[in-house]
């Protein structure tokens, strides 16, 4: 089975990011207003650096709090994110079982790339896939496609896991499997399909693939 992992929120912890953005609320606002630029920018039909967009978004949020904020400072924080305490474990299983494992993330190729060798995951992959090189961002269906055109594997024979309801949707649209990785508040999107797997920690995805 080919396993394609979101990367942030799914394999790294962005609660290290509350200090440079003003904490755990102001936190969960900017990722949300940056997502919400996402979807909108993939629904109307456009491309747009994630970096940027993340970078936009952080500034917008602190204005709106009467703060001021350091990009540099926010760019390094994402590049240097830990990842959660159920991953390593998590990815070496389904390495052990022989699984194939690939990352795919709307951040530039270079910022993914640097996430996953900070956090020490980066040899746990097989290779690192970026919206940027499709020029779409996920959840429109091309990002999934590239990853699934590289292995020459039919949708079915791939699982998406993501730690987010909007990502899931997307792979579900392209035909692929979906593992919802129910991180703390974490929920399935209304009204949509179930995933086909729905997890509370990585390694218990190894046991229910084929």
């Amino acid at each position: 089975m080919l396993c394609v992992f979101d990367v942030n929120e799914t394999l790294l912890d962005l609660a290290a990011m509350d200090d440079l953005v003003g904490g755990p609320e102001l936190r969960r606002e900017w990722f949300g207003l940056a997502i919400h630029t996402v979807l909108t920018v993939t629904a109307t039909g456009g491309y747009r650096d994630f970096a940027g967009i993340a970078g936009e978004a952080a500034t917008e949020v602190a204005a709106r709090h009467g703060h001021e904020i350091n990009l540099a400072n926010v760019g390094e924080g994402l590049r240097s994110l830990p990842a959660h305490p159920d991953v390593e474990e998590g990815l070496a299983k389904l390495r052990e079982a022989g699984h194939d494992v690939v990352a795919l993330t709307n951040s530039p190729l270079a910022t993914a790339e640097a996430q996953l060798q900070n956090s020490g995951l980066a040899t746990l992959f097989d290779r690192i896939f970026s919206a940027e090189q499709v020029g779409r961002l996920k959840p429109a269906p091309e990002p999934y496609r590239q990853v699934l055109d590289a292995y020459s594997v039919a949708p079915a024979d791939a699982v998406m896991i993501a730690a987010h309801d909007w990502d899931i949707a997307g792979a579900q649209a392209a035909g692929l499997r979906t593992a919802l990785l129910a991180r703390p508040g974490v929920r399935p999107l209304p009204g949509s399909p179930e995933p086909t797997y729905t997890i509370s920690s990585l390694p218990e995805l190894a046991s229910l693939l084929d």
